[in-house]
């Protein structure tokens, strides 16, 4: 079992920047992949990007590309999301996942946190 935590969200005025943690319980958090996704209202949830288990291989969403950096502390359990240049397109809510094996893109994750809101004002 795997517990996840996110922290880091806010209210953040367009072109600002926040960063997102997702803290993991667990002693196997070095074995899974983790991915960041997000879900505005009304719409589906969307890949933002991803890390494999040793953080060597790195996945993001077109949307987001050039703009946000996800990492991982794996002696702390700890995934991060830099985000930078938000615009009020990036505003939803962002969910930490963690998988047992590769990174999809697809949300077929194993665990999932609670959420954090971002919310970017024009």
């Amino acid at each position: 079992q795997v517990l996840l935590v996110e922290t880091g969200g806010g209210l953040v005025q367009a072109g600002g920047s926040l960063r997102l943690s997702c803290a993991a319980s667990g002693r196997t958090f070095s074995s899974y992949a983790m991915a960041w996704f997000r879900q505005a209202p009304g719409k589906e949830r969307e890949f933002v990007a991803a890390s494999g288990w040793s953080g060597g291989s790195i996945y993001y969403a077109d949307s987001v590309k050039g703009r946000f950096t996800i990492s991982r502390d794996n002696a702390k359990h700890t995934l991060y999301l830099q985000m930078n240049s938000l615009t009020p397109e990036d505003t939803a809510v962002y969910y930490c996942a963690a998988r047992y094996g590769g990174v999809s893109y697809s949300p077929t994750y194993d665990y999932w946190g609670q959420g954090t809101q971002v919310t970017v004002s024009s």
